[in-house]
């Protein structure tokens, strides 16, 4: 209609194509695309492939122990990892987070944690930048340190 803006349409928070249930562990690092819903634990990375749209939704059930990349991500349990969001992040309620939180937008509810830093990303900064190499290399500085 005439004097609207067109508005790009948020991607659907209602479809996902994976889902983790409230009663299964994953042990180790998670790779996708398109939707993703855990009820469940998963203990390891949980990774949106580089490009995609993808969205990462944390029940106030489910749970994870590792770092959390993707555009989207909605939390409403627990995470004790860092958080990058390269679009989008809200945290509900419930949601409580050991570990730096990396974002572009984000929306916090009352009753929400966060217990450790809040970084805003601009435009220019990568935040899928987590190649193997560098990760490697600073794992093994922190091997030859002895106290």
């Amino acid at each position: 209609m005439l004097g609207k803006k067109k508005q790009k349409p948020r991607r659907s928070v209602g479809h996902f194509d994976t889902l983790i249930s409230s009663r299964t562990t994953i042990e180790g690092d998670v790779r996708f695309s398109g939707g993703l819903h855990v009820d469940g634990k998963i203990k390891g990375r949980v990774l949106a492939e580089e490009g995609s749209d993808a969205v990462v939704r944390l029940s106030e059930v489910g749970e994870i122990t590792g770092d959390i990349t993707a555009p989207h991500i909605i939390i409403n349990g627990k995470v004790n990892g860092d958080v990058r969001a390269t679009s989008h992040l809200e945290l509900a309620e419930n949601a409580a987070i050991n570990g730096n939180v990396y974002y572009r937008l984000i929306e916090m509810a009352m009753g929400a944690s966060v217990n450790g830093n809040l970084v805003r990303q601009d435009e220019t900064s990568g935040l899928l930048t987590h190649d193997k190499e560098s990760v490697l290399s600073a794992e093994s500085e922190g091997e030859g340190k002895s106290e």
